[in-house]
Formats: structure tokens, sequence, C-alpha cells
């Protein structure tokens, strides 16, 4: 289990705990359970790079306590 922390830059951080064999796309419907907003409106970004929804944590090298950008499209 990994702990993945969101910030959406205006005052809320999401804690998700998932696996690394998990996608994008679980990663986005763990965080809209917890924020309550639709999981298909969510953008995951580090810098510059958009997470694609298909590939796992791992290909991307997510690890324990890492930071992802959150956007609401």
């Amino acid at each position: 289990m990994i702990e993945v922390v969101c910030n959406d830059r205006l005052g809320k951080k999401v804690r998700v705990k998932c696996n690394g064999d998990d996608t994008i796309n679980d990663l986005k419907k763990l965080i809209a359970a917890q924020t309550g907003t639709n999981w298909e409106k969510i953008v995951l970004k580090k810098w510059y790079n958009v997470y694609k929804d298909h590939i796992t944590l791992d290909d991307y090298e997510i690890h324990d306590g890492m930071n992802i950008e959150l956007y609401y499209n």
C-alpha cells in the first residue's frame, strides 16, 4: 500500500491509500469518493505531465508519500 497526497492548491489536500498496480483511473475514483466530485472531471498532473487513465502508478513511478496536483476539468 502506498499513500498519495493530492493537492488542488485551493486549500484541499486529499490523502489516498492505494496499491502500486492500480491505474490512474482507480486513483481518480478513490479521490472522487473522498471529495464528492465526479471522477470524470478530475485531472491529475505533475508539473506539465498529465497522467493518463489506463497507466498504472508503478509505470509512472508514483511512490509512497508523493504529491500530485489535482485539477477539476
